[in-house]
């Protein structure tokens, strides 16, 4: 650690949320002696932004509940000087001096600094379309004041993005009662999940009354709704734009600072900047990921960045870790969460790949009340790695893609999965966890189980190959795939002659009796590919890819 004659003496903190204040309260508790000052553009420091949605659908009823600390309370107990609704307006890095200007008074004054933490996030992208001033913004906690006021009087609204806050807005906008329609540009919901897992948010919205409207590009904005590309128009009584958001690099960019390959200002494994002067954490600072540099705008790293930075600023040992961008979203008692990267990601820089889809139940089948889930895992063929997983569901979701993301970072590869030791018990998981049924199904595949996607059926039914579905009569007879014939499993080695010769798909619900088919005919000398995941893939995917654009009513 850095002598104590050498410790920064004034540290200047510009933005005071998650990254920011992390940074500031890490600094007093091992820095008493240092004047702290953070610099806030809005109106409040250390608030649960994270919430806002929330307290607009009054599920979290006090407004005051998102406000973690007030200036008064981080004077006393912290000795951290706030100034709120002041922004910073320049860096003299030659001077070590920021300019502010208080934004009630007009009052600039410059403030100067032995040690810079830049955490000033981002702000709601507005899509430079005409209109788009009159549309409403979540981001802060003044957005949110203005959309509760205006949601008050509000019959109908528009969410225009469907990303993470665009879910949570808009099932808190039907929660208060208005008639809500989801309009988002691509093809799914939450671009964080592969497009067949994030079939089953669009089907949840379907049945809880609100509407979406896929593939809808909005061309512009009133008072009255929105137009679309396609000439048509949907009305409402308020709309808000959730698009995602802009880190506030301007600074930044302005002093001189480093910026890296995403956009982002470039940092250390310290998240030290090109100054040696300067931190940067938060939404501004480029993430290392397995892959290269990204912006990851994920307030658990901004959290854990912003104490990283100010061990580095006081000479602590500190180095931060790859980033796999591992969230979850709450969706009308859905839950989709997802760690490291998209199968779309992936094929995107033509990365090979090993797909794994189940659809495992949350805890023991014969306890009361178990939900099944939707789980994708992806793996590099010839490393083993787990690149990426994904999964969707009621319940257990959180727990799954928690313990794969630690995987990741503990560097055990997907086969690794099969031997973790997971707690069991009825009520909480099964003998053979979800996770560790992934690691046995690419182990199969690993060892050369040959295994077909979701999207390749088609095109492999056109080439020549038998789809053969070996479910029960009761089950086909209620939805199968379109040229697939019926021969249950139990029947299978009755048929086996009838296979040869013929290149074969087999296909159950999930997949776990197509395992097994697959077995059977392999050791008879058939080519046989085990449809990945089942039934529910295919139903999933082929139901978010053909599908019309409008789901649910506008």
């Amino acid at each position: 650690m850095t002598s104590a004659s050498s410790l920064p003496h004034t540290i200047v903190i510009i933005g005071g949320v998650a990254g920011g204040m992390s940074a500031a309260t890490r600094l007093r508790r091992i820095h008493e002696s240092a004047e702290i000052i953070v610099i806030e553009r809005g109106g409040a420091v250390s608030f649960a932004n994270c919430g806002l949605p929330y307290h607009v659908g009054g599920v979290i009823p006090h407004r005051g509940s998102l406000v973690l600390q007030q200036p008064e309370q981080l004077k006393k107990r912290f000795n951290i000087d706030v100034h709120l609704r002041t922004e910073a307006t320049a860096i003299n890095r030659d001077a070590r001096t920021v300019s502010v200007k208080n934004l009630e008074t007009g009052e600039t004054r410059d403030i100067s600094y032995d040690a810079l933490v830049l955490s000033p996030g981002s702000t709601p992208f507005r899509p430079p379309i005409p209109g788009v001033e009159e549309a409403h913004v979540l981001w802060n906690l003044d957005d949110m004041d203005r959309l509760i006021e205006a949601a008050e009087t509000a019959q109908s609204a528009i969410v225009v993005g469907g990303g993470f806050i665009g879910l949570e807005l808009a099932e808190n906008l039907v929660h208060r009662g208005i008639k809500t329609t989801l309009v988002e540009a691509l093809p799914q919901l939450m671009p964080t999940l592969d497009v067949e897992m994030a079939w089953p948010l669009v089907e949840r919205a379907r049945f809880r009354g609100l509407g979406v409207r896929l593939s809808a590009q909005v061309q512009a904005m009133t008072k009255d709704g929105v137009t679309l590309a396609d000439g048509s128009t949907l009305d409402a009584d308020l709309v808000v734009v959730a698009v995602g958001a802009r880190p506030n690099v301007e600074l930044a960019v302005e002093s001189g600072l480093t910026m890296g390959e995403a956009g982002g200002v470039a940092v250390d494994d310290q998240q030290r900047t090109s100054d040696p002067h300067i931190w940067a954490v938060g939404d501004v600072a480029e993430k290392k990921r397995p892959h290269g540099h990204s912006l990851v705008p994920l307030a658990g790293l901004a959290n854990r960045h912003g104490r990283l930075a100010a061990d580095s600023i006081v000479g602590r040992p500190a180095k931060a870790v790859e980033a796999f961008g591992t969230s979850i979203v709450g969706f009308f008692g859905m839950a989709a969460a997802s760690t490291g990267y998209t199968e779309r990601v992936l094929a995107a820089q033509s990365r090979p790949m090993r797909i794994i889809h189940t659809h495992p139940i949350n805890h023991a089948g014969y306890y009361p009340d178990a939900v099944q889930m939707a789980m994708k895992l992806i793996v590099d063929p010839e490393t083993d790695a787990i690149l990426g997983a994904q999964a969707v569901g009621e319940e257990g979701v959180d727990k799954r893609i928690d313990v794969i993301a630690t995987a990741m970072a503990g560097g055990l590869t997907a086969t690794d999965l099969m031997d973790l030791e997971l707690s069991y018990a009825p009520q909480f998981a099964s003998a053979k966890d979800p996770v560790n049924m992934l690691g046995y199904v690419n182990e199969n595949r690993a060892s050369g189980e040959p295994s077909v996607q979701w999207h390749e059926v088609e095109n492999l039914l056109s080439a020549g190959w038998r789809l053969v579905d070996v479910r029960t009569d009761g089950e086909y007879a209620r939805g199968a795939i379109p040229g697939s014939d019926l021969i249950t499993l139990d029947e299978l080695r009755d048929h086996v002659e009838s296979f040869q010769g013929q290149k074969v798909i087999v296909t159950c619900r999930v997949g776990q009796r197509g395992h097994t088919a697959a077995s059977i005919l392999m050791q008879h000398g058939i080519e046989v590919a085990n449809l990945d995941g089942g039934y529910l893939t295919w139903q999933m995917g082929t139901a978010a890819t053909t599908q019309p654009e409008l789901v649910g009513a506008a």
